[in-house]
């Protein structure tokens, strides 16, 4: 039974804040139904993102409705705020709030009081004062990205097909990458196969036309799957004409053209930023302890370090790896440790507020999965290696196990099969990105978006 009436606020909705909130709502049935608890959840976005969909969203394979988790579905008994918490003062159990609502009222950010603290804001992109960057470059960590990102491949292709300017045309079918993670990677192998498959139905545009660059700063690609695999992957993308440049780094992308630090300068209208991501500022907004790379210091109980009533997982959490060998080391900031860390942390809070011991969080890396495209993987599990159909096929049954919800399991199964059955989708829906602007000349106003100065080149 617990103690004394708990609030438990959880801030951010991905992976460790969704199944954090699932788990305690499993845990502590009983306290909510009597009102002895409340949880609330604060997340910019009212579904959690399933991210190692993204790739295949992209590819068309899957819908973008069930890349995402719909949050207040899900979590039936807790309250779900739409907004983001701006910094917090542990020392005063407070949260500062915005919400939708905060402009429109003009009541400022509101004070939220807690008694437990789930911090699991995840990651933003990290990126670089690279000149262009800013201005021309397009991320991949939102389900709004991905699909982005796909119509704006097929639309770059729409321009190459229709352009009589030799140089309008190279540019269109050049697509740079930078960032030789699983993101940059399994973006890059889907996008290809896609726009590979798409080529079939122009008349004037064939695969061979369009350039695939992959730029790595490091000496290889996919270290999660380890050297023999990563060489591999080089291998196989090199066999499919992609170019794969390692050791090298993105110097520039001003006016459109991708200068690199070997000399190379591609014209292009299209950079796709892959290259790591970074803790979320909300930490260093708090007075919460942190290591030297930003992350929260915690405990392998999942409690931050020489605090009480605090706990965190996944991105933001620098945790302990009790399996590991030799000198202490943390466990790595991915999905797999994620969703297993989240399940810990909702036992450890219930066992908390019944004044129960905590459980410590043990878990060793089994491997990784990558997709490079329809029917073609990479993997390395339980010390086995993997690749082509049998390490693509371990990849789609891998995660389709690991999808929250049965519901969205049916549909991403449903889909897959569909797939398999029927031709691949290849319409481009850029104008969803401005739903507005054939209204707007209609009843003659100025357009507010200018197509020549999207960033990502919608035409």
């Amino acid at each position: 039974m617990v103690k004394e009436r708990a609030r438990i606020l959880v801030v951010g909705g991905g992976y460790v804040g969704m199944y954090t909130a699932l788990r305690l709502q499993e845990k502590l049935k009983r306290e909510l139904e009597r009102g002895d608890v409340e949880i609330t959840v604060v997340t910019p976005d009212p579904y959690m993102t399933y991210q190692p969909f993204l790739p295949e969203a992209a590819a068309g394979s899957i819908s973008p409705r069930h890349v995402v988790v719909p949050l207040r579905r899900v979590l039936d008994r807790c309250r779900i705020v739409i907004g983001e918490v701006t910094s917090i003062d542990h020392a005063k159990r407070t949260a500062a709030l915005t919400t939708l609502a905060t402009e429109e009222d003009g009541t400022g950010a509101e004070q939220l009081t807690y008694d437990e603290l789930v911090l699991a804001p995840g990651s933003v992109s990290r990126t670089l004062p690279i000149p262009g960057l800013a201005e021309h470059g397009i991320g991949f960590k939102t389900v709004e990205e991905a699909i982005g990102l796909r119509n704006h491949v097929i639309e770059q292709m729409d321009i190459a097909s229709s352009t009589r300017d030799p140089a309008v045309r190279d540019a269109a079918l050049t697509f740079v990458f930078v960032g030789g993670g699983y993101a940059g990677v399994e973006a890059l192998g889907e996008l290809e196969d896609m726009a590979r498959y798409t080529a079939r139905y122009y008349h004037n545009v064939r695969p061979e036309d369009m350039k695939w660059i992959l730029v790595e700063a490091s000496d290889r690609i996919l270290p999660e799957v380890g050297e023999e695999m990563g060489r591999y992957t080089v291998t196989e993308l090199r066999r499919r004409n992609i170019d794969v440049r390692l050791n090298t780094r993105l110097d520039s992308c001003a006016d459109r053209v991708a200068v690199l630090s070997d000399g190379a300068r591609f014209p292009t209208r299209t950079v796709v930023w892959t290259a790591g991501v970074k803790p979320h500022p909300l930490l260093a907004a708090s007075d919460l302890p942190r290591n030297e790379r930003g992350r929260l210091t915690c405990t392998p109980e999942l409690r931050i370090e020489g605090t009480t009533h605090a706990w965190a997982a996944g991105d933001a959490a620098a945790v302990p790896d009790v399996t590991a060998e030799g000198p202490a080391r943390e466990t790595a900031p991915n999905a797999q440790h994620a969703v297993r860390q989240a399940k810990l942390l909702g036992d450890n809070i219930a066992h908390s507020l019944r004044g129960e011991s905590l459980e410590t969080y043990s878990h060793k890396y089994v491997g990784s999965v990558a997709s490079l495209g329809l029917h073609k993987g990479v993997a390395h599990v339980y010390g086995r290696k993997l690749k082509g159909y049998p390490a693509w096929f371990m990849h789609r049954v891998y995660h389709l196990s690991r999808v929250p919800t049965f519901n969205r399991k049916a549909r991403v199964l449903a889909e897959w099969t569909l797939s398999g059955l029927f031709k691949r989708e290849i319409v481009s829906l850029g104008s969803l990105e401005h739903p507005r602007a054939e209204f707007e000349l209609a009843a003659g106003g100025k357009p507010s978006h200018d197509p020549t100065d999207d960033p990502k080149g919608s035409s």
